[in-house]
């Protein structure tokens, strides 16, 4: 990984306000209001740096750094994990290894356990956040956003003047327009009782990003037909979005997951795969069928 980020590491909070320089500056923030202020002042030349993941590849695709960072991994509020009866509350700053560690042993959750501990290698699960993960428009391959996107997850956004909680579908469609000075801040999960599971096709065996990914979070009645289904599609097209129609095809059925693939096989030219370097975009698509089987068998034998 890359580190020769041309940042100065001189700036830590003080009286909680940033008084942006001209030259390129690393400010670390010991509260959310201190980061929101020095988001704030820095406006369209500043940006928020977690587990850096992302920003220190920057060069790789000749993309330009920010003139200025405010870190937010000391954050105690936006590294915490809180569980109840009712939701589960993730702060951004949660690492991907610390929230795959926090939800094994909550079965409904599986899908983004198994999404979180599997992601990209253990080097970068151990810094990569869920913030980021959400945040980054340009990352297409990301494992926990159909994860959460199954889940009906909602995500809190603050900024200096507002606190704002919104679906996350409507917070992907939004992300690339956001006012600068506005940061995510927290992931919110309803908790019910459904299986889950999260079906992905690494583009190289040793594991890495994902060529596609299938997510499902199923409840079943007392006949073991499906009651309610979110299905979540993910590297298959720019931006993760649930598979609508699919679900709608498998409501009413038992959870067959040869049925489904077949199913899966007819509707997938509602896909538009994207092309890179690694993949042509015909191969991301032809693979979902096989996904959604690997995810409706996983869910189907899932412990609840």
């Amino acid at each position: 990984m890359p580190t020769h980020l041309n940042l100065r590491a001189d700036r830590t909070e003080g009286t909680g306000a940033m008084n942006t320089p001209s030259a390129r500056s690393f400010y670390v923030a010991r509260s959310l209001p201190a980061a929101l202020d020095a988001l704030d002042e820095c406006g369209a030349a500043g940006a928020p740096f977690a587990g850096g993941t992302w920003i220190m590849r920057s060069p790789i695709r000749h993309e330009p750094h920010k003139r200025h960072y405010v870190a937010i991994g000391k954050i105690a509020e936006l590294t915490a994990i809180r569980i109840d009866a009712e939701s589960v509350e993730i702060g951004a700053a949660v690492t991907h290894a610390a929230l795959a560690s926090a939800l094994a042993t909550l079965p409904e959750f599986n899908v983004l356990a198994t999404a979180a501990g599997h992601s990209a290698n253990p080097a970068i699960r151990a810094m990569a956040t869920v913030g980021g993960n959400l945040s980054t428009s340009g990352f297409a391959a990301a494992d926990c956003v159909p994860a959460l996107l199954c889940l009906d997850a909602e995500v809190e956004i603050s900024s200096r003047g507002d606190r704002i909680r919104i679906g996350l579908e409507r917070f992907l469609k939004i992300r690339p327009t956001l006012e600068p000075g506005r940061l995510l801040t927290r992931i919110i999960l309803p908790r019910s009782d459904r299986k889950t599971a999260h079906a992905r096709l690494p583009l190289r065996k040793s594991g890495d990003y994902p060529a596609a990914i299938v997510s499902l979070a199923v409840s079943l009645d007392a006949a073991a037909r499906v009651q309610a289904v979110r299905i979540a599609v993910g590297s298959i097209e720019p931006v993760a979005r649930r598979w609508e129609r699919l679900e709608a095809a498998l409501v009413g059925r038992p959870l067959d997951p040869a049925r489904a693939a077949e199913i899966a096989a007819e509707l997938a030219n509602e896909f538009t795969g994207r092309d890179s370097v690694e993949l042509p975009a015909w191969y991301r698509v032809s693979v979902l069928p096989s996904l959604v089987r690997r995810a409706a068998t996983a869910a189907r034998e899932a412990r609840t």
